[in-house]
């Protein structure tokens, strides 16, 4: 079972208002959320083959329709391999995509010293120069101060790379509900110059967040990378067996907004692998296709 498909997760989403509620049954969780208005839209997320199935495919058909929601969307999750879903009535598409498809993984049955030794000479170099430099990293207890610190540099990562992030209090709820979340904060002397926030869950150690400042003397320091090295190890520790970074570019996507983010996360690996594929179920087809005619108008 994915961090996903847990009760904490999902409550977690309502708490912060990501959710309007979310449905449980069969082992597998239901999100419904707003998409338009007062449209509404069931999420299926991240499932895998040991948690999905046709029977369920036919009982969340059955809610949309209780429900009387535009669309259901599942998307799959699988490290080891992909699975197909099979129905005439459900295509491969999304509304919204949550995740790429593509993911950087790191196999944590390998030894520390294998890891290392498979990484980019430069990840390895970058690792070394930050412990050399003095940087230090440390899990962080999830109270408010340092919670903030995290924000606030998120709020200079933001600005800097031009992506979107959340509100404090998002945050505040994901670290404090989602109890296999970890916070880390990579120091140089009394400042704090990056942060990230990791869960590990069900074997699957995930690197969710990151933020780093934009104050160009602690930029060569390379905090980032012993902040990532510090995660990994903790996911040995805690008897993982896979480490995750989610959000990479697919690899023949030249132009992807992903792209630098992919280059840094591909000097700790190249293991990068498709794990999802998305599914939609449309209940309202006249609904459904007002709304993409609206979204090609806001494009």
């Amino acid at each position: 079972m994915s961090i996903w498909q847990t009760k904490s997760w999902q409550e977690m989403l309502n708490k912060s208002n990501q959710t309007q509620k979310y449905f449980e049954f069969d082992w597998v969780f239901v999100e419904k959320r707003s998409i338009w208005l007062w449209q509404f839209g069931l999420f299926v997320l991240w499932v895998n083959k040991k948690t999905f199935n046709n029977e369920i495919l036919v009982k969340l058909k059955k809610l949309a329709k209780d429900e009387k929601v535009v669309f259901l969307q599942v998307e799959t999750l699988g490290y080891n391999a992909d699975f197909l879903l099979e129905s005439i009535d459900i295509k491969k598409w999304y509304y919204k995509k949550f995740i790429t498809p593509f993911t950087a993984i790191i196999d944590l049955s390998k030894s520390l010293d294998e890891i290392l030794s498979l990484m980019k000479p430069k990840g390895r170099y970058n690792i070394k120069l930050a412990e050399k430099k003095g940087i230090k990293v440390i899990e962080a207890e999830k109270n408010i101060e340092n919670i903030k610190a995290f924000y606030d540099l998120m709020l200079e990562t933001t600005s800097r790379d031009s992506f979107s992030w959340n509100s404090l209090n998002y945050y505040i709820d994901f670290l404090n509900n989602i109890e296999s979340s970890k916070l880390f904060l990579a120091y140089f002397e009394e400042k704090i110059i990056s942060a990230g926030i990791f869960t590990y869950e069900a074997k699957e150690a995930i690197y969710y967040y990151w933020a780093s400042t934009s104050d160009s003397k602690y930029r060569n320091l390379m905090s980032p990378y012993l902040l990532q090295w510090t995660a990994i190890c903790k996911a040995k520790e805690l008897s993982c067996e896979t480490y995750d970074f989610l959000w990479v570019a697919s690899p023949w996507d030249e132009k992807s907004p992903l792209k630098w983010v992919t280059d840094f996360k591909s000097k700790f690996t190249s293991d990068i692998i498709e794990v999802s594929t998305s599914y939609i179920y449309v209940n309202n087809k006249i609904k459904y296709n007002f709304l993409q005619i609206l979204r090609k108008f806001k494009r």
